[in-house]
């Protein structure tokens, strides 16, 4: 019995070595970089001092803001460190229902349920709300928090894709619903409103004229739109015109608190109330894990606010990424256009853009290198993401450190 155990934990430890082996002799492996610092424009990092930050998701500058920063102190204090319990024991505290009712507010649902990330609450959403009978069609390029949520569902349910952004691929996977003998319940498509790799936007107006066609339902995860984009930051449906409710809008939203609207963590499910109630009973990232610690959703309501007080903070953004479009392609590099403050370079092997991000480090300038297996092979990138906190200094270095590559 201790031999066998041995021998497998010898086989695991050579095994596992000798993948970490491959990563480093390809060039592939992730290098964790430590900050000493709050988030902001600026970041003091371990071994590099302080150095421009264009590679976080603080895209309206509100990671650090000092009232944002203070309500979770606040929070803190008032409701203690830790929930102590799941939301349906006694882990629901009243700071958990107040920023509920902000991001249904801001996102223009009846009705919104927090949970510790989108990750969670892609992995509720999906197996809690489909039903033997049902189809879900995702978008190819969909976030893997979405795959790995679909993965999750019960038997019974179909899952198909579409290429991405493709109105005609998703009539084809509709036509073939209407003849399929085995979906008898509701048909659900499921897309990204910004798709992190590349920058680009879902086609909300598209899809929703193609669902409403064949009595689809809607879904949209806009973690990387929600406080980036439209003309408030509401997020990508705002940017198209679109309501935040069905039947002209989306049907359900995913998104995140830790990326433009700076909470520091949490997710969140908005849509029906209905819905909500359902995912409260039955949604088992919110049965079998605490909530939301209340510092984080002080901090993210605040967030929240702030946001709706100071939508100039989003034209800010906008007018950065404009100025920075225009100096990286004076620098010599294409950027991938887009309307969004995602600016990926593509610099071709997975090997360069890691070299070239340690590079910029070395100048300063914080910016990752993504290769495979995140983005495939051959189309590896620098993924500059721009912030409302930036200044045109900022951005003016960014520029000078990448035509000294």
């Amino acid at each position: 019995m201790t031999t066998t155990m041995q021998t497998g934990h010898q086989q695991f430890i050579k095994r596992t070595g000798d993948v970490l082996d491959g990563l480093i002799d390809r060039g592939e492996y992730k290098y964790l970089e430590t900050l000493t610092s709050p988030m902001g424009p600026t970041a003091t990092l371990d071994k590099y001092g302080e150095v421009l930050v264009f590679c976080s998701n603080n895209y309206v500058g509100l990671a650090n803001d000092p009232e944002v920063v203070e309500a979770g102190i606040e929070g803190l204090r008032t409701y203690g460190a830790g929930t102590a319990s799941v939301r349906f024991i006694c882990g629901t505290f009243q700071a958990h229902h107040d920023l509920e009712e902000t991001i249904a507010e801001f996102m223009g649902t009846e009705a919104a349920l927090s949970f510790v990330s989108c990750w969670n609450a892609n992995e509720a959403i999906f197996p809690t709300l489909s039903e033997p009978g049902d189809i879900i069609i995702s978008d190819e390029l969909n976030h893997a928090s979405i795959i790995d949520g679909i993965r999750l569902i019960r038997k019974g349910v179909k899952k198909t894709v579409f290429k991405h952004s493709d109105m005609d691929a998703l009539r084809g996977k509709l036509e073939a619903v209407k003849a399929d003998p085995d979906v008898t319940g509701v048909t659900w498509v499921v897309t990204d409103g910004v798709f992190s790799m590349e920058g680009d936007l879902a086609d909300l107006p598209g899809l929703r004229t193609v669902c409403d066609e064949y009595g689809a339902m809607l879904i949209v995860d806009d973690s990387h739109g929600t406080g980036v984009m439209g003309a408030t930051g509401r997020g990508t449906h705002e940017h198209y015109g679109l309501p935040g409710h069905a039947p002209e809008g989306i049907d359900f939203f995913t998104g995140t608190l830790g990326k433009g609207l700076g909470g520091g963590a949490g997710g969140f499910v908005a849509g029906p109330k209905c819905a909500m109630e359902l995912l409260i009973q039955r949604a088992r990232p919110g049965l079998f894990s605490n909530a939301l610690p209340c510092t984080v959703a002080c901090s993210a309501k605040k967030a929240i606010e702030i946001l709706m007080r100071e939508p100039q903070r989003v034209q800010k953004l906008r007018d950065n990424t404009k100025y920075a479009r225009e100096g990286i392609g004076k620098a010599g590099f294409e950027v991938i256009e887009s309307p969004t403050a995602i600016c990926p370079i593509i610099v071709g092997e997975t090997s360069k853009a890691i070299s070239m991000s340690k590079r910029l480090l070395e100048l300063g300038v914080f910016v990752i290198g993504f290769g495979f297996p995140v983005v495939p092979e051959g189309v590896a990138r620098l993924r500059v993401q721009l912030s409302a906190a930036h200044t045109t200094e900022h951005i003016d270095e960014l520029i000078a450190a990448l035509k000294k590559l």
